[in-house]
């Protein structure tokens, strides 16, 4: 039976500076020589990684932490978040003023212009300053949100909204996801179409969004660069992404 490896982006596939280790690189090519299926599983939009795709020659991801999964460039599955709920929190959000960003596939749009939060958070990621249109989800679909602001104000956020999923990736921002959804969730999607067993499904990451990914996989591996908490919820731990994370674990679990 064929075995499949998913792999998480930012801190995963690349480093701090956001660069692709020449190593892992040359690890993603020979897993696909030995006949392993590769794909990706971001809490990115796919819009953002185009070029790592392209790099890389993979096909089948699932981004948004789930919400939107893509299986050989056709989507076979989205989860959209409900306008009512985007309104909902959108009112809330300018209460407590709040900024938001929200993610299609396509584009980010801000709803306010210039905030310190939304410059910090977005640059760690390499990107500049989203267009500002706090309409934007307005008759469109919208898989992911952001909200900017401290970790002071998480439980707020969990306890006045138990439909969505709140998951921090930055000391000032947090996404936003329909309630269960998951890469965990997005991963099921794509092993269902593929026919797979999830005793042949890896999975590589080192964030808080990682976790129930790991958790359901066959097989979860931390990076080295991960926190305590990503690394109970694995099976193994590898070295950090600065010290060819990937290439070790494949190399420990004789993938490659």
């Amino acid at each position: 039976m064929s075995k499949i490896v998913f792999f998480d982006i930012d801190g995963t596939l690349l480093d701090r500076n956001k660069q692709l280790p020449a190593l892992t690189k040359k690890a993603i090519e020979q897993l696909k020589q030995n006949g392993v299926f590769v794909a990706i599983a971001t809490g990115r939009a796919p819009f953002m990684y185009e070029s790592l795709r392209g790099e890389l020659d993979i096909d089948s991801y699932i981004s948004f932490n789930g919400q939107y999964v893509v299986f050989e460039n056709e989507v076979i599955y989205k989860n959209p978040m409900q306008t009512k709920e985007i309104e909902k929190l959108l009112h809330f959000t300018k209460e407590k003023e709040h900024p938001m960003v929200f993610l299609d596939e396509l584009a980010m749009s801000a709803t306010v212009p210039d905030h310190e939060f939304i410059h910090t958070s977005i640059s760690s990621l390499k990107f500049p300053y989203p267009m500002v249109n706090a309409d934007y989800y307005i008759d469109r679909d919208i898989y992911q949100s952001l909200v900017f602001c401290e970790e002071e104000f998480d439980e707020l956020y969990e306890r006045n909204f138990p439909n969505s999923h709140f998951i921090r990736w930055h000391k000032y921002s947090t996404d936003v996801l329909p309630a269960g959804g998951s890469k965990a969730e997005g991963i099921k999607r794509m092993i269902n179409r593929l026919g797979f067993r999830m005793e042949d499904v890896y999975a590589f990451g080192d964030g808080l969004n990682d976790i129930e990914m790991l958790q359901t996989v066959g097989t979860g591996v931390a990076m080295g660069n991960s926190s305590e908490q990503v690394k109970k919820a694995a099976d193994l731990t590898t070295t950090s992404v600065d010290e060819d994370g990937i290439w070790n674990g494949l190399k420990k679990l004789d993938l490659i």
